[in-house]
């Protein structure tokens, strides 16, 4: 195990899908299901899962004594304020932690082999931010080092860590990751989701 957080932002009102997209079935388990099997299989630790709307018909869905769950009051406010919450929290459960990975529970095809390349860029090179390239664009699952910890906290309203990406553009390496531009927002996107699916077994 690394010296690594993992935060998963997990709070949103999927108000664009009209149903917790966290509890949408994917393959035999749930949404959350799987982001949180895919983050224990990497070498990242603790596992910490920021959760708001929803909470209590998520937990359960969480059958990991690995993570630590977190509840966002402040989610009417943006995702801001679950970055803030997640570091925070793992600023209690680890003081030492080098450096955290953020990523979100709606990019289904996400993998642990990419969380560890992250890790793995960011260990070899020593460049403090290591972000995910899809669709020309820099965005999550991306890692920053301790040095970023207080920035990611003082984001505000609706910027998230992609904010503190393009700021510090130069302090940043890229990992390919084609698959992260495919995220869930609508019923369409899970429509096509589960066709991608039933595709891959034929």
């Amino acid at each position: 195990m690394s010296n690594i957080g993992l935060i998963i932002l997990a709070a949103g009102a999927s108000t664009r899908m009209g149903t917790p997209k966290q509890l949408l079935r994917y393959g035999e388990q749930s949404l959350i299901g799987h982001v949180v099997q895919v983050a224990n299989a990497s070498v990242c630790h603790p596992i910490i899962v920021v959760l708001g709307s929803y909470a209590e018909r998520i937990k359960p869905e969480i059958n990991s004594e690995q993570v630590h769950i977190v509840e966002n009051p402040l989610l009417s406010e943006g995702i801001s304020t679950s970055i803030r919450v997640g570091i925070e929290a793992l600023n209690i459960i680890n003081k030492e932690a080098k450096a955290v990975v953020l990523m979100v529970c709606d990019q289904p095809f996400i993998s642990p082999q990419l969380i560890n390349q992250l890790v793995e860029v960011h260990e070899t090179t020593l460049k403090p931010i290591v972000a995910s390239q899809y669709a020309d664009t820099l965005g999550v699952p991306a890692l920053f080092n301790r040095t970023f910890f207080a920035k990611l906290t003082t984001l505000s309203g609706t910027d998230g860590a992609r904010h503190i990406i393009k700021k510090y553009l130069q302090e940043v390496l890229a990992v390919p990751f084609p698959e992260g531009v495919f995220d869930l927002d609508t019923p369409d996107d899970y429509e096509q989701l589960l066709l991608k699916n039933s595709e891959v077994r034929i």
